[in-house]
């Protein structure tokens, strides 16, 4: 479904956003539910959650984890967001999976597992948001925890353990923040399960699409319509406005306001417009670029200049990265492991090319405390200029 055939109406107010009602299997094609002059409540930043501490038994030494905060002369405390997941040691026996976030995880204590020298028990303070898996929520019969911390290591498992002292205790249920959505024409579907009584305990999801002035879709975000309140909307006419009361977590953080006003006249065609917004802005502004088109051929060849006076930090390092490349508004990749991903081929610059990274020491000092791996030593810096050369790239620093 293209959103720009559905941004003409005879109103006085324009269409900013869409909704949809995705088809999950990708056999059909999605389906427009309704359009919308305006959302209000949709910017939040989620609040912290409550802290928590755990203790992670037996962790075994040979893993990442245990090296890194065992260290004598330079422990790791600090280990920051992560993910456990449970799942069955044999995965022919009986599961479920099931997964957990951590949030600002910090190391109180450790000590070897007793009677089991190969091991080591951890205690961590950390905020813990449960799996909102909606099946069984028993164990399987052989569990096996795995931990990832992408402090220590990339996308990869950093460790895991034999149990979690305190990860099943009852977590009192967080505040919702409603989202009110005015000024909506509601599609049958949409009107069909809002005004249907006894109206469904479950109604399921829908894809709020957000468009720029346009009709381009931004970026899109679902939200929950289990509970929600229908009125005549404020704008007059035969629209409707609706609350949703418990619309879920995928919402924009409020930085991404100031974001979307540039976006929204349609893709930035000046550089460094990103450079302006602190780490949560740069954030939001990653999330809204492009790449394209990914194919097996790429164009190789040339000299590619990087303007470096705004890369004071990780998002603003892959930023200026997907400008000098491929131009504003595009990336050449969200993280390290995705730009590796892109110099294999695809996004219309491959290597060999040059770049010359223009005022490289604002990054180098920058990105000097961001160190990826505990122990080979290396700042996010060197490993993106590492990474650059070893796939075919002549990286020149000025």
């Amino acid at each position: 479904m293209r959103s720009e055939e559905h941004v003409e109406w005879e109103r006085d107010f324009p269409v900013r956003y869409l909704l949809v009602r995705e088809d999950i299997n990708g056999d059909e094609e999605d389906v427009l539910w309704g359009r919308c002059v305006e959302v209000e409540g949709l910017f939040v930043d989620p609040l912290p959650l409550v802290r928590e501490v755990l203790t992670l038994r037996g962790c075994a030494r040979e893993s990442l984890l245990v090296p890194a905060v065992t260290d004598g002369t330079k422990p790791v405390r600090q280990l920051g967001v992560g993910a456990l997941s449970i799942e069955p040691t044999d995965p022919s026996s009986d599961g479920p999976f099931r997964f957990w976030d951590l949030q600002d995880t910090t190391v109180l204590a450790h000590w070897p597992t007793p009677g089991d020298p190969g091991r080591w028990d951890i205690v961590v303070g950390t905020g813990v948001r449960e799996d909102d898996y909606w099946g069984s929520k028993r164990l399987p019969s052989r569990p096996r925890f795995d931990l990832w911390f992408p402090s220590i290591r990339g996308d990869s498992p950093s460790g895991s353990c034999r149990s979690v002292d305190g990860l099943f205790t009852p977590r009192p249920r967080r505040p919702t923040q409603p989202v009110h959505l005015l000024g909506c024409e509601p599609a049958e579907p949409l009107l069909l399960a809002l005004l249907r009584r006894p109206r469904p305990q479950d109604n399921g999801s829908i894809l709020l699409q957000c468009l720029d002035r346009h009709g381009r879709t931004m970026t899109s975000y679902r939200l929950d319509l289990n509970n929600v309140e229908v009125r005549p909307s404020v704008l007059g006419g035969a629209l409707i406005d609706f609350t949703l009361t418990d619309p879920g977590d995928d919402r924009p953080t409020l930085a991404a306001r100031a974001v979307w006003e540039i976006w929204s006249d349609g893709v930035p065609t000046r550089p460094n417009q990103w450079a302006q917004f602190d780490a949560a802005g740069r954030s939001e502004w990653l999330g809204l670029t492009r790449v394209g088109p990914y194919g097996p051929q790429g164009l190789s060849g040339g000299t590619y200049h990087l303007d470096g006076q705004h890369v004071t930090d990780r998002t603003g390092l892959l930023l200026a990265l997907g400008e000098a490349l491929l131009g504003p508004g595009a990336n050449y990749g969200r993280c390290l492991d995705s730009v590796q991903d892109h110099l294999c081929g695809g996004p219309s610059v491959v290597p060999p090319f040059t770049l010359v990274w223009h005022h490289a020491d604002i990054a180098r000092r920058a990105l000097a405390g961001h160190i990826l791996d505990h122990l080979g030593g290396l700042s996010y810096f060197e490993e993106t200029v590492n990474i650059l050369r070893e796939y075919g790239v002549t990286v020149v620093l000025q």
